[in-house]
């Protein structure tokens, strides 16, 4: 059960956090407030909600004195932090101290310490998905030309692979071609990963993306969007494979409309 009184979201970039300002006022949420960062938050996002705290990437302490102040009970991450901008963390004494508690540094910890640390004054951190579950991926195609068999067969070999990769918290993105693998993603994200594995495999390449095993849906959750398809087509990418039920489409009726126009197949793969 969601709390419609106060809302608050860890807004990252794109169209992310919009989306989930969008849907919540939809659902009746009264107040929505953000906490914006610099560099990486779209500075419009402020005439779509009731407040906004700027703030860069490791102030903590006071992330949580704005959603304290405001009333919010409830948040969601949408969005994500460029990984340049994690290497040019600034912390403070807050997050100085939850990092000393770790004994490794990955998405999943550091994630699951700001939840623990959100809960302390009084702030749940729901599912990323929370306001969005109409968004998620549907079973088999979801819009594009109708896919040939090597097509699938790759779409089953890639998963084999993404999933092992995302088991290992090294990514969640694979680029396959003929049962070939080009580009694992590291790093540099799911963008990247797709320039560099279609640079490999030129036209006719397919990206599978996925979620990891027994993933926390509070953060993390696998996206794709229009940008996502613009940067495949421009690659060569013809097929766009994503775990069905486990991946959000942002803007959904764009992201079909896009797909039918450039002739990519977007497709839900359940294992």
């Amino acid at each position: 059960m969601t709390d419609p009184s106060a809302l608050g979201i860890i807004a990252g970039s794109g169209a992310y956090p919009f989306l989930v300002a969008r849907s919540a006022r939809q659902r009746g949420v009264r107040a929505i407030h953000v906490a914006a960062f610099e560099n990486e938050t779209r500075p419009e996002l402020a005439e779509h909600v009731d407040s906004i705290e700027w703030i860069r990437v490791g102030q903590l302490g006071r992330l949580l004195r704005f959603f304290e102040k405001a009333g919010v009970r409830e948040a969601i991450m949408a969005g994500q932090i460029a990984p340049k901008n994690l290497f040019d963390l600034r912390p403070d004494f807050k997050v100085l101290m939850v990092l000393s508690r770790l004994k490794r540094r990955n998405a999943e910890t550091l994630f699951g310490a700001l939840g623990d640390e959100l809960e302390k004054v009084g702030v749940q951190l729901v599912p990323a998905t929370t306001y969005m579950e109409d968004a998620l991926a549907g079973n088999g195609l979801i819009a594009g030309p109708k896919l040939k068999n090597r097509y699938l067969n790759d779409i089953e070999y890639g998963f084999e692979i993404a999933k092992e990769v995302s088991r290992l918290d090294i990514g969640q993105t694979v680029v396959v071609r003929n049962g070939t693998v080009l580009a694992v993603e590291g790093f540099e994200g799911t963008n990247e990963t797709i320039r560099r594995g279609a640079s490999l495999g030129k036209q006719g390449t397919v990206v599978v993306k996925v979620s990891k095993p027994d993933q926390d849906l509070r953060f993390d959750v696998p996206v794709i969007g229009c940008e996502t398809l613009e940067i495949a087509y421009a690659a060569g990418v013809k097929v766009i494979a994503v775990e069905a039920g486990k991946t959000l489409l942002l803007d959904k009726d764009a992201v079909k409309a896009l797909a039918e126009e450039k002739q990519i197949t977007v497709y839900g793969y359940k294992t």
